[in-house]
C-alpha cells in the first residue's frame, strides 16, 4: 500500500466529496470501504491511516506549492484574524490615556459623536475622494460596527494584495481627518484595544447603500491571507494553567446583548446580531457536562474504555510541524513551538478575546442561576441565513447548532425556533490547550490535536452513539485528551534531542475530511448526515433547513457541516436534528430560573390544554372526570358504609387495656448520641485544638469562658422546625450554660437563623454578642452549605426580584465575621463540592470528612444500624440481588417520549408532571375497583399505590407507609396536588391516605383526621398540636409532594417506603443536583434485621470517604454485551412480572400520539429496553425473598403467618459479590394487592381467593427497609453506569452548577479515592464562576489566604451531621471549661498524730511575721509532711524517735503519680499559666508581637570559681532586649556582671524585689512560666533555669523571659546540680551588687539577700484569713481564699528581721486541711516547692549537686544543723498542679547495649565489680537513690518495720524506703544534732564523706548486733582508703563479695559500695 500510495497520479491531489479524482479500481474503494468501516468498529479512537497513506505526500507537494506564493509581503503578515496570543502570552498593550473631558462611550468617538452603524445609516456622510467608508470592529461592541472613512489606497484590492503600509482615514462623527496612525485613529473612536492595533484585524467590512439609501454591511474586506492563513490556537487571556472549561466560556466572556423580550431565549433578535446566544446558550455552561448518554452501548464502551494504540498516530493524524520562523512582530518563537498554520480559531476568536477581557459588568441576573451564565457572541460571516417559519411543528423539537471551527453565519427570520451554542467551540479550545498543559508541567513542547482530527473524531463519536443516547461534551473533551496523549506522550516520556524533522508524520487535511467523515456516517443508517459547503456554512445550513422542512432528515439525529478548502482553516457546525437528543438538549440549555418561566408560561397561557384534552381523549368512557363523577354517585352510600365497618372492624382488633388498638411493632426512636457522632464530634474538637495550638494565635481557646452558637439553615419552614427539635431534645442549651432549665422550644429559637428576609436583622444581633463578649466563643454553624453560594455583590448589581440571593454571602463572609476573634465558622453538608475549589477559604486542613465504618472487616464504631446511602442504593441494582431499590419506569418514559413528539411546544417538565399525575390517578381509580383503568397506569405506579391505601390495613392502628413525589417545579406541584386531591376525594379515600403538598416557605398541613392518628400514635396530649416536621409524619399513610428546585436538608420519616423522583429535571444535572435528590431516599437500616452476606471484603471500604460507585465489576458479564442487559434482571430467579413497556396504555399512547410511528425509531427507547424494566414488587415476587421475611420477623417478635402464597417455594437468596463490601435488604411489599382489584386483568394482582391475614405487628415496622427510588431513565443510566475504573459516570460530572472546571487537562476521578483525595482533586480541578461568592476572594495560589477560623464537615445525606454537631458544642464546652481549670494535687500532710499537741506551740496566733526571739524556741520538726515523700524514710529525733510505729501502709512504687489523690480546681484571675494561654493582657509579657515577630534576646556568658569544684563555672545567661534593666553591663564591651539587687530598706510595692528562679526539663509547653496574673501586674525578675540541650525549645515558647543556661555536663544532671547552680550564682551575683552598690554609699548589709526557688508546677496561692477569739482561744474560725503571687511575696518581704530567716516557705494546699493544721500560724519544719531562700545566711550551705531526689529535704536538714531557721507560713498555701510530663518522669533507666531500650527493674541498678552485667545508660547517683528506694532492705536487714532502732545516716538524707527509718546527723563542727544516746542504730550509711568525718566521731554512736554498714565512694580506691581512715574494720567485719557498683560502664563512672557487718 504504501509503496501504491508512493506512485499515485497528481488526479489524487484534487479531493472533494465526489469520487472523480479517486483511484478508479472497484477493489480499491471496497478495499477503502472496509478499511473505514474496521475503524469505525475498533477500539481505537484513531482514524486508521490508510487514508493519510494514500493522499499525504500528494498533499504536502501541493501545500509546497502553495507556500512558495506566499513569501511575498512577509512584513504585513499578521497573527491572525483570532486575535488570541499565540502560544506564548503577548505583551500587554498600554493605551495612552484619552484627554481629560473627552468622552469614552463605547460606539462613540473622543468628540462624543455616535459613529454606530445602526446610528447614523441614515444620515449623510461627507466622503473625501478616495476615501472609502468602512466598518470596524470594537471588542467592547461586539454587535455593532463603527463607520469609518478610509483612505482606499491602504485597503486591498479584491485579491488581497497591493494595499499600502501605514493608515490614512478620517472621523465620520466629528469630522476629525488627517489621521496618519491607526493606533491614534483607533484611541480617538474608543476602541479600547487590549492589544497592538493593527487595521487588518479591527477593520471588518466595506459600507455599501441599500436601495432605501440606507447604510448596510456590505463585504468582508479581503486582507492578503485573511481567508486561507490559519490562525494561532489560543487559551485566552490567562497565562497561568487554567483554561476555559467545555461547559462555559468561563468568567472571561461578556455579552452581546440583553434578550429583548417576545423573543426566544435562545437565538438572536435580529439579522444583525451574531447568531447566538443570549438565554439559551447561556446555559450551556450550566448543563454542559450533564448531558448524559441514555444507555452504554458496546460502542461507546468501547470508545471509553479501551486504550487507543499510540503507534497508528503519527502516521494517521501525523505532527504538524513547523512552517519556519515567525513572520513580523511574533514574539517568542522557538523553534518547537507550533506556527500559525498548524491550527486556529476562527474570526470570532478574535472578538471573544476582546470581551474577555469586558469584565463582569453587564452579567444579567439569570447568569447567577445556573452555570452558564456567560456566553461569548458568534461572529458570522458572510450572508445570513433564514430559519425557515413553522420548524418547531414541522421537525417535533427545535433544532440546537452547536457552533464548531471558524466562522459561523448570521441567522435571521424564525429565530425561535432553533437553539445556537458555543459548547462545541469551547470544547475544541479545551483540547486545544491540552499541549500547552503539559508543556506548563515541565514536558517537552508538542503540537495540539488539529482541527481535522478533532472533527472526524467528532463524527467517529455521534456515529457510534446509539438512538437514544445523548452527547455529552465531557465524554468528547477526553476522547481528544485522550487522542493527544496517545500520540505524544511516548515522544514526552522519551524527549528527542532535537524537535522531530517537518513532515516526519501524517496529518488528516482538510481536504480529505470531508470525504473521511462521509465514509465514517455511511455505516449509521443516516443517524449522522454530513453536508459539505464549498463557500461557507451559510449554504449548509440553508440545504439542512431545506432537507429538514422536506422531511428527508426524519432519520437524523444530527448533522455536521463542514466547510473545508486546501487554503484556509476548516469552518464547521453540528446540528442536532434528532427529537429526542435536540429536546434535552435544547432544555438543558435553560437556567433554573428559565426553566420555571418556561413551565410558568405554558400553565399561565393555557398551552397545556391541550394535554389535558389528548389525556381525556384515551379513557374509552369519555372524559376521566366524568368516569369519577360517576363512580362516586354510584358509590357513596357503599362506600360510606364499608369505612364504617372497616373502622369498627380494625378498632375490635387487638385492642390494650383501654380498649383502643396497639402496634406492638412501632415506636418512636430513642434520641442519643451514636458513635459514629461522638467520633465526628472528637475530630471536629480535635481540628479546633489545631487552630488554636498552630504559631499563627489566630485562636485563643485559653481566653473563652464559655461556647455560644448560632446554626443557619435555608429558608425552609420544615428545616427550621426540625433543627429547632434537635437542639432542643439534645440538651445542648442546659449543657451550655446557655439557658436554665426547663428550656422551652420558643427558647430554642433564638439559636437557629432561617436565612430569609428576616435574618439581617438576627444576624446583627449575633455579631454585636459576639462583640460584646469577647470571652465566649461564638461558634457559626452553616448547615446545608452548598445552597446558596452566589455572590451578593453580583447578586444584588444583577437581580432584583430575588433579594435573598446571596445573603450567605452577605453575612458569613462579612468583614465583622472575618475578623471576629471569637467566631469560628463551620460549614456542614452532604455536597462540599462547591467549598472546594480553587478559591476557597476553607484550609484543605480544616476539613473533616464523616469516618469509615470500617477498616480491614473491623467495624470502628458498633452500632445497631447500618447506614443505606447512594452507593448501596447502585449495589442493589446488581445481579443477584433481589428487587432494585434503584429503578426507572420504561412505559412512563415511552409516553413521556411519545407525547414529547406530538407536544413539541411543550417544556418535558410539564409532560411528565401530566403523565405521572394522571398515572396515580388512573392507579387510584383501578384500586378502587374501577379495573379498566389499570390499562392506563403503569405497573409502577400501580404497585405504589395499592401499597399506599392497604398498608393500613395491615396494622392494628392504621399505620401506613409514606410516598414522597418529588415536584421541583413549585406551580406543576401545585397541579399535581389539586389532581390528585380531587381524584382521591372522589374515590372517597378522603380518611385512607393525606395528600401533602410540602413546600420550602410553607409549613405542613395536615388534615384533622390525620393529626388526631398522630397525636394518639405519639400519645400527645397538647390540643393545638399540629405535624410541624416531616418525621413527625412517622407511619402516616401519606403522598408527599416535595416541590422547591432543591431540597435544603429536610428529613424523611422511616416509614418512607417509595421515592419518586421520575420528575426530577434528568437534563440539567449537576453531580451536587443529582446527589442530593438522591440522598431524600438514604435510610438506616437496624442491623437486627438480618442483611444477606456476599463474599467477605478483602480491602477496607468506606463509603464517606470514596466516590459513590458500584465497588463492582461484573467480570463474567463483561462479554455480554451492552449496559442494559448487564443490568437487566432477566437472569434473576422466581417469576417476572408483565413489562409495562407492553401495557395496553403504552401502545394506545404510541398510536395516538405518533399516528402509527413506531416506538422504536430514534427518538422513544428501543425494543431492547423492555428488559430493563424491574419487575414490580407484587406477591408473586414476594416468594423469590421469604427467608428474608422469615427471619426478619424471628428477630423481633414471635412468628406470624406469612402472606405468601402457598403454591410458592422459598428460593435461595442471592448475595451480593462486592469487591469490597457486601450489603443486601430484602425488599419486599408492604402489603399483599388487594383481591378486589381484578385478579385476571394483571398479573401484579393476586388471586381472588388470597387471604389477608392480620398480622401482630404493622406492615410499617415489620418492613424497616429502604425506599424503593424511581428515576429518569436519564438520571437512572447516569447513576448506574460506569467508566472503566468501576466509577459511576454521576461522580465525573462537574460538581456544581457555580463552579467550572479549570482545564479539559485533568485526570478522572478514580473510583478509590477518599473524600480528602477528591477534595484535594476539586481544589486542584474546579474554578468558583464570576457569580460564587469565593470567585473574588483571592489569587490562585495564595495558601495564606485561607480563612483560619473556619471549618467544613462533610458526611453523607440523612446520616446525623446535625446531631455530630451538637456533640462537638457540647465537648466543646466541656474543654473550654477544663481548659479554665486545672488538676492540683489534693493530699492530707502525712506523719501527723491528730490526737497529741506538740510539745511547744507559737504563743501569738494572730502575728502576721514571726518573732525572731520567740521562734527560735520551737524545736524543728524533723519528720517530713509533704505528702509526695509518703514512700521516703522517716527521719527520728530524740521526741519522735518512736513514732511512726503505725504508719498506713506506703504507696506502690510503680508509677507514683498517676495514683496521688488531686483535685480539679478553676483557675483564679491570679493563677500561673502554660504557653497555651494567650490573652491580650499578656501577649506583651509573653514577648509575641502583633505580626509573630520574637523579641530579639542576646547571649551573655557568666563565669565564677567554686573552690569545692576545683574550676571555673561558667553560665549563660539569655536575655531579652526587654529585661536588660535587670542586669548591669559593662560600658565599653556590654558584658554582663552582676544581676541587681535592690535594698532590704526598699518599701516600694511596685516590685517584687526577691528573683524568681525556676529550675525545669520538658516542661516547655505544660511548665507554669506566665506569671503575669500571679503577680498581678508587679515588676519581677523570673529566670528559667534549662540545660543547654533544651534551650532553644524554651527559647521558642517563652522568648520574653530571661533564661539561665546550665552548662553542658549538667545535661545528664538532676534537680540538685540546678538548684546546687542557682544557689552558687545567688552568692556570687550577692558579693559582686555588694562591691557595686558599696561604691556608691550602701552598706553591704543592706543588699537584699533573698532569691526564690520556685517549682515549675505551683499553679495558685492561697492565704487563711484567722478570726480568732483571743490569743489563746480554742474557738476560732478561718477561711481560705485565693490571692496573687504578689500579695504574698510582698507580705514575706515586709516582714520585719526577715534577714534573719535562712529558709521561708509555704503549706502545699489541700481541701483535709482543718484547723489544727491552720491554727497555728508559723512552723520550724521542712520546707518544699516554694522557698525563699537566704543567700547570705546559708553561703556555706551548700545543695548536693548529685542528687536528683530528695534534695530539698538533705538541703533542708543541711541548713538546721547549720543552726539556721527554716520558717514555715502555715496561713499561706500553693497548689501544684499535675503534670504528666517532664520533670522526674523524663528520667528513664534503659540497657546501654541494646538497640532496642528496655525498661529495667531497679534490682538490676547495681551489681558486683568486674561483672558481665549489663551497663545501663543512666547516671550513677540516678542508679544509686532509686536501688536504695525500693531495694535498701538487702543491705540493712535489720531495719525494715524498725522504727526504733533507724539506720544513722552521716551528713547526707538518702531515702531508703517507706520501711526504714533513718536519723540524721551532721559531722560539721558546733552543728546541730539529735541527741543519739538514745537510739542503737540498726545500720551505718557513709555516702561520699569528707574530711569531718573521723574514726572518733562515728565511735559516739551505738549499733546492734549483726548491724550493716554502708560505705559509698566514687571509686574502689577510695573505699579502700575509707575503710582504713575510718578503722571500720575494727568494728566491721568486710568480705570481698560484699562490694558492689552501680551498672554503669567505665566511662559513666560508676558509685561503688562496700557492706559490713557489726561485730
Amino acid at each position: 500500500m504504501k509503496y501504491f500510495c508512493q506512485k499515485a497520479p497528481s488526479s489524487l491531489w484534487k479531493m472533494g466529496n465526489s469520487y472523480a479524482g479517486q483511484l478508479r479500481t472497484r477493489r480499491f474503494e471496497e478495499v477503502l470501504h472496509n478499511s473505514i468501516e474496521a475503524s469505525l468498529r475498533s477500539n481505537s479512537l484513531a482514524p486508521r491511516p490508510v487514508f493519510s497513506q494514500l493522499y499525504l505526500e500528494a498533499e504536502q507537494q501541493l501545500s509546497a506549492l502553495e507556500g512558495g506564493s506566499r513569501v511575498d509581503n512577509e512584513e504585513e503578515e499578521e497573527e491572525g484574524e483570532g486575535g488570541l496570543e499565540p502560544s506564548c502570552p503577548p505583551n500587554p498593550y498600554q493605551m495612552h490615556p484619552p484627554p481629560e473631558g473627552c468622552c469614552t462611550t463605547d460606539g462613540f468617538c473622543q468628540a462624543g459623536k455616535d459613529l454606530r452603524l445602526v446610528s447614523v445609516s441614515s444620515e449623510p456622510i461627507d466622503v473625501p475622494a478616495g476615501f472609502l467608508l468602512v466598518g470596524a470592529k470594537s471588542p467592547s461592541l461586539p454587535d455593532h460596527l463603527l463607520v469609518c472613512a478610509v483612505d482606499k489606497r491602504f485597503l486591498p484590492d479584491d485579491n488581497g494584495h497591493n494595499a499600502l503600509l501605514g493608515f490614512s482615514g478620517n472621523c465620520v462623527g466629528c469630522g476629525k481627518k488627517g489621521f496618519c496612525y491607526f493606533t491614534e485613529f483607533s484611541n480617538h473612536i474608543n476602541l479600547k484595544l487590549t492589544t497592538q492595533p493593527k487595521k487588518q484585524k479591527h477593520l471588518k467590512y466595506y459600507l455599501v447603500r441599500n436601495a432605501q439609501g440606507a447604510l448596510t454591511k456590505g463585504p468582508l474586506i479581503c486582507w492578503r491571507g485573511s481567508e486561507s492563513r490559519g490562525r494561532p490556537s489560543t487559551t485566552g487571556t490567562g497565562s497561568g494553567p487554567l483554561f476555559p472549561p467545555l461547559d462555559s466560556s468561563g468568567p472571561q466572556a461578556a455579552f452581546s446583548g440583553e434578550p429583548t423580550p417576545g423573543t426566544s431565549p435562545g437565538v438572536p433578535t435580529g439579522a444583525q446580531q451574531a447568531g447566538p446566544v443570549s438565554d439559551h446558550p447561556s446555559q450551556t455552561a450550566a448543563t454542559g457536562p450533564a448531558v448524559f448518554n441514555g444507555k452504554d452501548s458496546p460502542k461507546t464502551q468501547q470508545l471509553v474504555k479501551n486504550k487507543l494504540p499510540a503507534t497508528p498516530w503519527p502516521s494517521a493524524l501525523g505532527v504538524v510541524s513547523n512552517s519556519g520562523p515567525p513572520k513580523k512582530r511574533h514574539k517568542g518563537w522557538s523553534p518547537e513551538s507550533p506556527s500559525a498554520t498548524d491550527s486556529g480559531y476562527s474570526q470570532g476568536g478574535g472578538n471573544r478575546a476582546k470581551c474577555e477581557s469586558a469584565g463582569m459588568p453587564c452579567v444579567p441576573q439569570v447568569g447567577l442561576a445556573g452555570p452558564a451564565s456567560l456566553t461569548f457572541p458568534v461572529v458570522a460571516s458572510g450572508e445570513p441565513v433564514s430559519v425557515p417559519d413553522n420548524l418547531l411543528k414541522i421537525c417535533k423539537a427545535k433544532p440546537v447548532i452547536f457552533k464548531g471551527h471558524g466562522n459561523f453565519p448570521y441567522l435571521c427570520g424564525n429565530l425561535d425556533d432553533v437553539v445556537v451554542s458555543p459548547l462545541l467551540y469551547t470544547c475544541y479550545q479545551n483540547s486545544q490547550s491540552a499541549a500547552r498543559a503539559y508543556e506548563q508541567r515541565g514536558a517537552c513542547a508538542s503540537q495540539p490535536i488539529s482541527q481535522e482530527t478533532q472533527l472526524l473524531l467528532t463524527v467517529y463519536y455521534l456515529v457510534q452513539l446509539a438512538a437514544d443516547q445523548v452527547p455529552l461534551m465531557e465524554d468528547l473533551e477526553q476522547i481528544f485528551l485522550r487522542s493527544w496523549r496517545e500520540s505524544h506522550l511516548p515522544e514526552t516520556r522519551q524527549p528527542q534531542p532535537s524537535p522531530p524533522a517537518p513532515g516526519a508524520g501524517a496529518q488528516v487535511t482538510s481536504a480529505q475530511l470531508a470525504w473521511l467523515a462521509g465514509l465514517a456516517a455511511s455505516s449509521c443508517n443516516d443517524s449522522v448526515h454530513i453536508i459539505e459547503c464549498a463557500h461557507s456554512l451559510a449554504e449548509g445550513l440553508s440545504e439542512m433547513f431545506r432537507l429538514l422542512v422536506e422531511g428527508k432528515l426524519a432519520q437524523t439525529n444530527y448533522v455536521v457541516i463542514i466547510r473545508a478548502c486546501r487554503s484556509a482553516a476548516i469552518d464547521s457546525c453540528i446540528a442536532v436534528t434528532g427529537k429526542y437528543q435536540a429536546r434535552i438538549l435544547s432544555e438543558r440549555l435553560l437556567t433554573p430560573a428559565e426553566y420555571q418561566k418556561e413551565v410558568n408560561y405554558a400553565l399561565l397561557t393555557g398551552k397545556v390544554d391541550s394535554l389535558g384534552a389528548f389525556f381525556s381523549s384515551l379513557c374509552p368512557e369519555g372524559d376521566i372526570d366524568v368516569l369519577l363523577d360517576k363512580f362516586h354517585q354510584e358509590n357513596q352510600g357503599h362506600i360510606s358504609s364499608s369505612l364504617a365497618a372497616s373502622s369498627a372492624t380494625t378498632k375490635s382488633v387487638s385492642p390494650d387495656v383501654g380498649g383502643a388498638p396497639t402496634c406492638t411493632g412501632y415506636g418512636p426512636e430513642p434520641r442519643h448520641a451514636r458513635p459514629f457522632q461522638l467520633a465526628v464530634a472528637q475530630k471536629l474538637l480535635s481540628h479546633v485544638c489545631s487552630i488554636a495550638d498552630s504559631s499563627t494565635q489566630n485562636l485563643d481557646l485559653g481566653s473563652f469562658e464559655k461556647v455560644d452558637f448560632l446554626i443557619c439553615i435555608p429558608p425552609s419552614e420544615v428545616t427550621y422546625q426540625q433543627t429547632l427539635l434537635h437542639v432542643w431534645h439534645s440538651g445542648v442549651l442546659l449543657e451550655l450554660g446557655l439557658e436554665k432549665e426547663h428550656v422551652t422550644k420558643q427558647r430554642a429559637e433564638r439559636y437557629v437563623l432561617k436565612l430569609d428576609a428576616e435574618a439581617q436583622a438576627r444576624f446583627k444581633s449575633f455579631l454585636q454578642n459576639s462583640s460584646r463578649n469577647p470571652h465566649t466563643l461564638f461558634v457559626l454553624i452553616h448547615d446545608h452549605a452548598h445552597w446558596d453560594l452566589a455572590s451578593s455583590a453580583v447578586h444584588s448589581l444583577c437581580s432584583q426580584s430575588d433579594l435573598s440571593g446571596g445573603l450567605v454571602d452577605r453575612l458569613l463572609n462579612c468583614r465583622e465575621v472575618k475578623e471576629a476573634p471569637n467566631i469560628v465558622t463551620l460549614h456542614v453538608t452532604s455536597l462540599p463540592y462547591a467549598l472546594q475549589t480553587q478559591r476557597t477559604l476553607i484550609s484543605p486542613y480544616n476539613e473533616i470528612h464523616w469516618p469509615a465504618p470500617h477498616s480491614s472487616g473491623v467495624d470502628l464504631y458498633p452500632e445497631n444500624k447500618k447506614y443505606f446511602g447512594l452507593s448501596e442504593f447502585i449495589e442493589s441494582t446488581l445481579s443477584g440481588h433481589s428487587l432494585p431499590l434503584l429503578r426507572y419506569d420504561s412505559s412512563f418514559e415511552a409516553m413521556v417520549t411519545a407525547l414529547g413528539k406530538r407536544f413539541p411546544g411543550l417544556h418535558s417538565a410539564v409532560i411528565r408532571t401530566f403523565v405521572l399525575v394522571q398515572h396515580y390517578a388512573a392507579a387510584m381509580m383501578a384500586v378502587s375497583g374501577l379495573s379498566q383503568m389499570k390499562s392506563y397506569t403503569s405497573v409502577e405506579t400501580l404497585e405504589i399505590t395499592q401499597n399506599l391505601i392497604n398498608a393500613p390495613k395491615q396494622c392494628p392502628c392504621g399505620h401506613g407507609l409514606m410516598v414522597l413525589l418529588r415536584v421541583p417545579c413549585s406551580p406543576l406541584a401545585a397541579v399535581a396536588y389539586e389532581r390528585l386531591a380531587h381524584v382521591r376525594a372522589r374515590l372517597a379515600l378522603d380518611r385512607h391516605f393525606e395528600i401533602i403538598l410540602g413546600h420550602p416557605s410553607s409549613s405542613i398541613a395536615v388534615g384533622k383526621h390525620f393529626v388526631q392518628q398522630l397525636k394518639m400514635w405519639q400519645k400527645i396530649e397538647e390540643a393545638e398540636w399540629r405535624p410541624q416536621t416531616y418525621l413527625e409524619l412517622e407511619g402516616l399513610p401519606c403522598i408527599l409532594i416535595f416541590s422547591g428546585m432543591d431540597p435544603h436538608g429536610e428529613s424523611l420519616p422511616r416509614s418512607l417506603r417509595y421515592c419518586d423522583l421520575r420528575l426530577i429535571n434528568s437534563s440539567c444535572l449537576v453531580r451536587t443536583a443529582l446527589e442530593q435528590e438522591l440522598g431524600l431516599a438514604a435510610y438506616f437500616v437496624s442491623n437486627e434485621v438480618p442483611l444477606e452476606k456476599g463474599v467477605p471484603s478483602e480491602a477496607p471500604e468506606s463509603d464517606a470517604e470514596k466516590p459513590s460507585s458500584t465497588d463492582h465489576e461484573d467480570e463474567e458479564l463483561a462479554t455480554e454485551g451492552s449496559t442494559s442487559e448487564r443490568r437487566s434482571p432477566v437472569k434473576r430467579e422466581g417469576p417476572r412480572a408483565l413489562d409495562s413497556a407492553s401495557s395496553p396504555l403504552s401502545s394506545k399512547v404510541s398510536s395516538s400520539a405518533m399516528c402509527g410511528e413506531s416506538l422504536a425509531q430514534p427518538g422513544g427507547p428501543p425494543q431492547g429496553e423492555q428488559a430493563r424494566s424491574p419487575p414490580p414488587c407484587s406477591p408473586s415476587d414476594e416468594g423469590r425473598v421469604p427467608g428474608d421475611k422469615q427471619r426478619l420477623r424471628a428477630s423481633q417478635g414471635p412468628p406470624v403467618v406469612s402472606r405468601h402464597s402457598p403454591g410458592l417455594a422459598p428460593q435461595p437468596n442471592h448475595g451480593l459479590k462486592t469487591s469490597q463490601r457486601s450489603v443486601q435488604v430484602p425488599v419486599t411489599s408492604p402489603s399483599s394487592r388487594p383481591s378486589s382489584s381484578g385478579s385476571s386483568s394483571s398479573p401484579a394482582v393476586p388471586p381472588a381467593g388470597t387471604v389477608m391475614l392480620q398480622a401482630s405487628r404493622c406492615s410499617v415496622a415489620e418492613a424497616r427497609q429502604p425506599p424503593v427510588v424511581f428515576l429518569p431513565k436519564l438520571a437512572y443510566d447516569m447513576v448506574t453506569s460506569t467508566d472503566s475504573s468501576g466509577l459511576p459516570k454521576a461522580a465525573s460530572l462537574l460538581p456544581s452548577r457555580s463552579v467550572m472546571w479549570a482545564s479539559s487537562f485533568r485526570p478522572l476521578l478514580s473510583k478509590t479515592m477518599t473524600s480528602t483525595e477528591q477534595s484535594l482533586y476539586y481544589r486542584q480541578w474546579t474554578v468558583p464562576r464570576p457569580g460564587h461568592m469565593d470567585y473574588g476572594e483571592r489569587a490562585e495560589g495564595r495558601a495564606d489566604s485561607f480563612h483560619p477560623r473556619r471549618l467544613l464537615l462533610s458526611g453523607p445525606p440523612q446520616i446525623g451531621k446535625t446531631g455530630a454537631y451538637l456533640q462537638f458544642l457540647s465537648i466543646l464546652s466541656r474543654m473550654l471549661i477544663r481548659l479554665t481549670e486545672v488538676d492540683v494535687y489534693d493530699e492530707e500532710e502525712i506523719n501527723v498524730d491528730r490526737g497529741e499537741e506538740p510539745d511547744w506551740q507559737y504563743p501569738h496566733h494572730g502575728d502576721p511575721w514571726p518573732d525572731p526571739e520567740l521562734f527560735r524556741k520551737l524545736p524543728f520538726d524533723y519528720l517530713i509532711h509533704d505528702p509526695k515523700y509518703e514512700d521516703a524514710s522517716l527521719i527520728c529525733s530524740h521526741h519522735q524517735g518512736t513514732k511512726g510505729q503505725d504508719r498506713a501502709p506506703a504507696r506502690k512504687p510503680e508509677d507514683p503519680h498517676v495514683r496521688r489523690q488531686t483535685s480539679r480546681m478553676r483557675l483564679s484571675k491570679y493563677a500561673a499559666h502554660d504557653t497555651y494561654h494567650h490573652c491580650e493582657q499578656c501577649q506583651q509579657y509573653l514577648g509575641f508581637r502583633p505580626r509573630g515577630q520574637l523579641y530579639e534576646s542576646t547571649l551573655h556568658a557568666f563565669a565564677f570559681s567554686y573552690s569545692m569544684l576545683g574550676e571555673e563555672i561558667q553560665l549563660h545567661f539569655v536575655i531579652p532586649k526587654s529585661k536588660e534593666h535587670h542586669f548591669v553591663f559593662s560600658h565599653p564591651g556590654g558584658q554582663l556582671e552582676s544581676m541587681r539587687l535592690p535594698l532590704v530598706t526598699d518599701k516600694s510595692h511596685e516590685h517584687i524585689k526577691s528573683p524568681t528562679f525556676t529550675p525545669t526539663t520538658g516542661r516547655h509547653e505544660h511548665g507554669l512560666f506566665n506569671l503575669f496574673h500571679a503577680m498581678d501586674g508587679a515588676r519581677h525578675l523570673h529566670v528559667l533555669v534549662v540545660k543547654e540541650y533544651e534551650m532553644a525549645i524554651y527559647k521558642k515558647y517563652w522568648p520574653n523571659h530571661v533564661m539561665l543556661v546550665l552548662p553542658s555536663a549538667f545535661n545528664s544532671a538532676g534537680v540538685g546540680a540546678a538548684h546546687f547552680l542557682i544557689k552558687e550564682l545567688s552568692s556570687h551575683n550577692l558579693e559582686l551588687e555588694r562591691s557595686r552598690q558599696e561604691e556608691l554609699g550602701v552598706r553591704p548589709q543592706d543588699i537584699w539577700p533573698f532569691i526564690v526557688i520556685s517549682d515549675d508546677s505551683c499553679a495558685m496561692w492561697n492565704v487563711v484569713d484567722v478570726d480568732c477569739g483571743g490569743d489563746r482561744s480554742r474557738e476560732f474560725s478561718w477561711s481560705e481564699r485565693n490571692v496573687s503571687l504578689r500579695y504574698i511575696m510582698q507580705h514575706i518581704e515586709a516582714a520585719p528581721n526577715i534577714t534573719h530567716y535562712a529558709l521561708i516557705g509555704m503549706r502545699k494546699w489541700s481541701s483535709k486541711t482543718g484547723s489544727r493544721e491552720v491554727r497555728e500560724p508559723f512552723s520550724r519544719c521542712h520546707v518544699h516547692d516554694f522557698v525563699v531562700l537566704n543567700v547570705d545566711l546559708t553561703q556555706n550551705v551548700q545543695y548536693n549537686q548529685n542528687r536528683f531526689l530528695c534534695d530539698d529535704v538533705d538541703f533542708n536538714l543541711r541548713v538546721h544543723s547549720a543552726g539556721l531557721l527554716l520558717c514555715r507560713f502555715n496561713r499561706f498555701s500553693v497548689m501544684k498542679k499535675q503534670i504528666a510530663v517532664g520533670g522526674l518522669r523524663s528520667l528513664h533507666v534503659t540497657s546501654k547495649v541494646s538497640d532496642h531500650p528496655v525498661a529495667v527493674v531497679p534490682a538490676q541498678y547495681i551489681c558486683a565489680p568486674d561483672s558481665k552485667h549489663p551497663f545501663l545508660a543512666a547516671p550513677a547517683q540516678l542508679l544509686l537513690e532509686k536501688f536504695l528506694q525500693q531495694h535498701s532492705h538487702r543491705f540493712f536487714p535489720l531495719s525494715p518495720r524498725n522504727h526504733g532502732h533507724p539506720v544513722l545516716l552521716v551528713d547526707c538524707y538518702l531515702n531508703l524506703g517507706s520501711q526504714i527509718s533513718v536519723c540524721y546527723v551532721s559531722s560539721r563542727p558546733h552543728s546541730l544534732n539529735v541527741s543519739c544516746s538514745d537510739f542503737t542504730f540498726s545500720g551505718l550509711l557513709l555516702y561520699l564523706c569528707d574530711s569531718f568525718v573521723g574514726a572518733s566521731f562515728l565511735k559516739k554512736f551505738h549499733f546492734l548486733q549483726g548491724a550493716t554498714l554502708c560505705v559509698i565512694c566514687q571509686d574502689r580506691n577510695s573505699l579502700r582508703q575509707t575503710v582504713v581512715r575510718l578503722e571500720l574494720e575494727d568494728e566491721w567485719q568486710f568480705r570481698l563479695r560484699d562490694e558492689f557498683q552501680t551498672a554503669n560502664a567505665k566511662e559513666d563512672r560508676p558509685l561503688f559500695f562496700l557492706t559490713g557487718r557489726h561485730i
